[in-house]
């Protein structure tokens, strides 16, 4: 008789931030169903967070609600606090939540700046700050961000996330360094074109939208557009053990799109 096989994060406690919808409820939903319990952060789509809650909790695991904006240090702190208060400590922190004004960059303005950099780049540096006394307790941890092809290739009106994603990823390098010692390892996830809602607010995309099977025909070479749970099973990858030897990295999902730019 096969002994059934128990779930690989089975007992592990995770948090992902900006997990409402898209990616990041894909990574919560990915994560829950594979054994984690899930702290599901949310700043404005309450509604669309509960309904990511629910569907962790059907999935037997237990979920827990976050509304925090990671770009604001209050907010951020107390997130940690709710987290530790709740878990007793942390295995997982998979830093998703991203903001940014999409315009030309002589348009931009200082204000844009700050809030797109203090949500996709200083929250990870003080997002790992936080976590690490959580994951000491747990012996180690996982970080993984979500980075973007922005991040290594000029995109329209992109200027202000694309320098963000850069950012972030030099972060990913310098903590998988500095954390190490601590055995928490860190990476990132870039991702391409991804089909979900927010590819209505860049630039260019509206031909795209108009036709995926055909942009995907002609510009990927895997033939088809990356989804959501593409990316959450690389995100899954990489807090496994599997990857422990993969250390500031930026994964790149995109289907070979790349490639041919």
């Amino acid at each position: 008789m096969n002994t059934p096989t128990p779930a690989r994060f089975s007992g592990k406690l995770a948090l992902v931030t900006g997990a409402s919808r898209g990616i990041g409820r894909a990574i919560a939903l990915r994560l829950a169903g594979e054994g984690a319990d899930v702290a599901i952060n949310y700043f404005r789509n309450r509604p669309q967070a509960e309904a990511v809650l629910k569907e962790v909790e059907r999935l037997g695991r237990r979920g827990l609600l976050i509304k925090a904006n990671v770009g604001d240090e209050d907010d951020l702190r107390a997130m940690f606090e709710k987290v530790g208060a709740a878990f007793g400590g942390l295995d997982f922190l998979i830093n998703n939540a991203a903001s940014g004004y999409n315009r030309p960059a002589l348009e931009q303005k200082v204000k844009g700046w700050d809030w797109t950099m203090n949500i996709n780049a200083r929250a990870i540096l003080f997002s790992a700050q936080h976590a690490v006394p959580l994951m000491q307790k747990r012996g180690g941890g996982v970080i993984v961000s979500l980075s973007s092809i922005g991040a290594n290739h000029v995109m329209p009106d992109y200027v202000l996330v694309g320098t963000s994603k850069a950012a972030l990823e030099a972060l990913t390098r310098y903590l998988a360094v500095e954390l190490a010692p601590h055995n928490i390892v860190v990476n990132a996830v870039s991702a391409g074109y991804v089909a979900t809602d927010a590819m209505k607010y860049f630039s260019g995309t509206q031909a795209i939208l108009a036709d995926p099977e055909s942009f995907a025909g002609e510009r990927i070479p895997a033939g088809r557009m990356v989804t959501p749970d593409d990316v959450a099973a690389a995100v899954a990858f990489l807090c496994s053990p599997d990857a422990a030897m993969i250390r500031g990295q930026s994964i790149l999902i995109d289907g070979g799109m790349t490639l041919k730019m």
